[in-house]
């Protein structure tokens, strides 16, 4: 079971593999090329929120344990701000979304929380893990700012870390054998989803995004342009490209990524941007190229060309595709027989449907033999 979170914010969740995915609300889908116009519109630009979304309080009960309004709504701002996505560019839906996904987590966590709550942990235990997390950081201070930003403590990072690892070693013992695949199961999953191996050619870049606000004016957009242009500039004199998406780039989470795409195939991109993409060859910086969401950049860092991947290139990866998919089977088990037998009140306002936000720069999931 993937915990609530370490600390409600990503990094702290990387050591020992326990993290919650960001709210619905930042989750970036990409658009295929075959979405209409007006679909593509509507999700690359959510509405600003219409109207005040009052919660009670408490939000819920577990077993006659309240969960209150204050503590769902500074998960949901840990959230939010680990994601790097403006408050005010969600709509009410999306924000109600985000609530409901963050409090069924919330509840999971009071729930396994009581069970766990006995198991032994160390303080070296914990130490280890606390050390792991900050080889993370380039020193103790930016430690300490990172902490400070979260409004977090030495203190609460400990608790949050021991509270990870006694879930971890709860599962694991409730998992134990369950999650075994030898080679004659890894064979026939291959032989029967040959396709799955299967890649298209595939290309890795980095990109510096402008962004174009919908319905801006032809001097903004010029302005925007003008922007681009002066970023392939320096990038085409030697500027070190990482460095520059940091500084430049209004892509979430480019002062982090540095612009770095992965590797993607065509029809993962929007078209204007996959056709600039596969078109240049590796170590060219081409742009700008202007899509819905403004003005890219583009460097091809990589290229893979199409073909299938091997039974024994696939081996090892595959074996641990399948380990993954029994232990996340059984560990849904485990917390649908817990959540079941729990009395569970939720007091939040009914969602409705609400599409994620689009961006054509996250990549789909990688195939099962291509990391």
């Amino acid at each position: 079971m993937k915990k609530a979170s370490i600390l409600r914010f990503p990094i702290f969740a990387i050591s020992v593999g326990l993290s919650l995915s960001v709210a619905t609300t930042a989750v970036m889908a990409k658009e295929k090329a075959d979405k209409n116009k007006a679909t593509a519109k509507s999700s690359a630009t959510p509405d600003k929120p219409s109207s005040k979304i009052t919660l009670k309080d408490p939000v819920a009960t577990v077993n006659g344990e309240k969960i209150s309004k204050a503590e769902l709504e500074d998960a949901f701002n840990k959230e939010v701000q680990a994601a790097g996505v403006p408050l005010d560019s969600l709509s009410s839906d999306q924000k109600l979304a985000a609530y409901h996904q963050i409090l069924d987590s919330l509840i999971t966590d009071r729930l396994v929380e009581k069970q766990a709550a006995g198991i032994d942990v160390s303080q070296a235990e914990v130490d280890a893990e606390l050390a792991k997390i900050k080889s993370q950081f380039k020193s103790e201070q930016e430690f300490s700012d990172y902490l400070k930003k979260f409004k977090q403590t030495p203190a609460s990072v400990q608790k949050e870390i021991k509270s990870a690892l006694q879930w971890k070693k709860w599962i694991d013992a409730k998992i134990a054998g369950k999650d075994t695949v030898d080679e004659k199961e890894a064979r026939k999953f291959y032989d029967e989803n040959t396709k799955e191996f299967e890649n298209p050619e595939m290309v890795r870049a980095s990109h510096i995004l402008i962004l174009v606000p919908e319905g801006a004016s032809p001097e903004v957009v010029k302005q925007k342009e003008a922007a681009a242009q002066k970023a392939l500039a320096r990038a085409q004199k030697g500027e070190d490209f990482t460095a520059l998406a940091k500084e430049l780039s209004e892509e979430p989470g480019a002062k982090d990524s540095g612009g770095d795409l992965k590797f993607f195939a065509k029809n993962q991109m929007v078209p204007e941007f996959a056709n600039a993409a596969f078109s240049q060859k590796v170590g060219d910086i081409g742009g700008p190229v202007r899509t819905q969401f403004g003005y890219h950049i583009i460097k091809v860092t990589e290229k893979k060309p199409a073909g299938t991947v091997s039974y024994d290139e696939a081996k090892k990866q595959l074996i641990g595709f399948l380990q993954n998919q029994k232990r996340k089977a059984s560990v849904q088990a485990i917390i649908q027989d817990l959540r079941t037998k729990a009395n569970v009140t939720v007091n939040l306002p009914e969602q409705k449907p609400v599409a994620p936000m689009s961006m054509p720069m996250q990549n789909a999931p990688a195939p099962v033999a291509n990391p």
